[in-house]
């Protein structure tokens, strides 16, 4: 792409409304932020369990900093797996139910590492069709056939993988959708990697520390055990509050990942100070029923709050039992609009357009946080009524 097809381009993703802007936060990562130099009510961040800017995290990230250094120095299989990071993947395969776990430095790289290791040319992947980014950009990394069933839609997943006649299959998906915050079928999906020989690979950003008895993911959430054909993808700089990312698994497709899985192989480990912080974080999930039923009665509250003017004005409240709430508006125009009328009121949720959503269905995306509290629903509500 030359520079004047560049320019192009970027002309037209002004007119279709669809440019993003980086906004620049002087505040630490809360419920009350400053953005762009004013103080706002924000509802954008996934800190779900609200424990970014918890004192213990902050006091283990130093205390792991003084005693192991800043940096790793180098990959895992080089010298940078250093003793933090090795109690943390034994904690982590304790934490999500499975025999073994692997660090990534990041859920994106993950994706791109696990897809691309287990399946490749001659072989198929099935994917629903809003998948993150991540496991679309990871399913094509791989080579293998990219098949596309419409979302939810088991039967239609079970028709594709009945037809199919190619060599490995993999079925892919996200627990929690991340523009939608609906479940996906994990269930159904696992009997039907069992029925049809194939991995199942689930990304669980945010369901991991949410839902499951204290906090263990999607797959704890449907009480589905450890599985030899199961891969558990989930990260840390969501409900965990820090960054990073693991995947869980059977021992010998655990230490295939650790062999072949190039974003893990040929990248620096992580910080080792940041996997001392997120033992401690994985005790404050464990212990986080609290958060986790002031999340639900703050989404309930929001949704009841919502029911009326979401009929008055055309708008759609997604099915979402989970934190993230989106209101469907339709048009980016719209959505934009009603997301500059909120900020306005000192309020700021993201407007989230195509390509992230699909076309027409631009919405904003209300992401609630233990940090919330009524006071700060109900300013959402008012402003949401005022905003026409």
């Amino acid at each position: 792409m030359n520079p004047q097809r560049i320019a192009a381009e970027l002309a037209r993703l002004e007119q279709q409304h669809l440019a993003r802007r980086r906004r620049i936060i002087d505040s630490p990562c809360g419920p009350h932020m400053v953005v762009d130099g004013r103080p706002c009510l924000a509802f954008c961040s996934n800190d779900y369990l609200g424990l970014a800017g918890h004192p213990d995290l902050v006091a283990a990230l130093c205390d792991g900093a003084r005693r192991w250094c800043a940096g790793s120095g180098a990959s895992h299989l080089v010298s940078g797996h250093l003793r933090p990071h090795e109690e943390l993947e034994q904690r982590l395969a304790e934490f999500a139910g499975m025999p073994r776990a692997l660090l990534f430095s990041a859920g994106y790289l993950a994706n791109l590492g696990v897809v691309p290791a287990l399946v490749g040319r001659g072989d198929a992947i099935f994917a629903d069709r809003l998948n993150h980014a991540s496991l679309i950009d990871a399913a094509q990394a791989s080579g293998a056939q990219h098949r596309r069933y419409a979302h939810g839609d088991t039967a239609a997943l079970e028709r594709l993988l009945a037809a199919d006649g190619t060599g490995d299959r993999l079925i892919l998906s996200d627990a929690v959708f991340s523009m939608d915050g609906d479940l996906a079928p994990l269930p159904r999906l696992l009997e039907l990697a069992q029925r049809y020989d194939a991995w199942l690979v689930i990304d669980d950003a945010h369901g991991f520390g949410v839902l499951g008895p204290q906090g263990r993911g999607s797959l704890a959430h449907f009480g589905l055990a450890a599985s030899e054909r199961t891969l558990y993808v989930g990260t840390f700089g969501k409900a965990a509050g820090l960054a990073g990312a693991f995947v869980a698994g059977h021992d010998n497709v655990i230490e295939w990942l650790a062999q072949r899985a190039r974003t893990h192989v040929f990248t620096t480990a992580p910080p080792p100070a940041l996997s001392c912080a997120l033992m401690k974080s994985l005790d404050l999930i464990a212990a986080a029923d609290e958060r986790r039923a002031r999340l639900r009665q703050l989404v309930g509250r929001l949704r009841r709050g919502l029911a009326g003017p979401a009929a008055e004005r055309g708008w759609r409240l997604a099915d979402s039992p989970t934190p993230i709430q989106p209101i469907v508006v339709g048009g980016n125009a719209a959505a934009l609009a009603l997301s500059a009328a909120l900020e306005a009121r000192g309020i700021w949720v993201p407007a989230i357009r195509p390509p992230t959503v699909p076309s027409g269905t631009a919405r904003l995306r209300v992401s609630l946080s233990a940090a919330h509290d009524e006071a700060d629903v109900d300013a959402l509500l008012g402003a949401l009524q005022e905003a026409r």
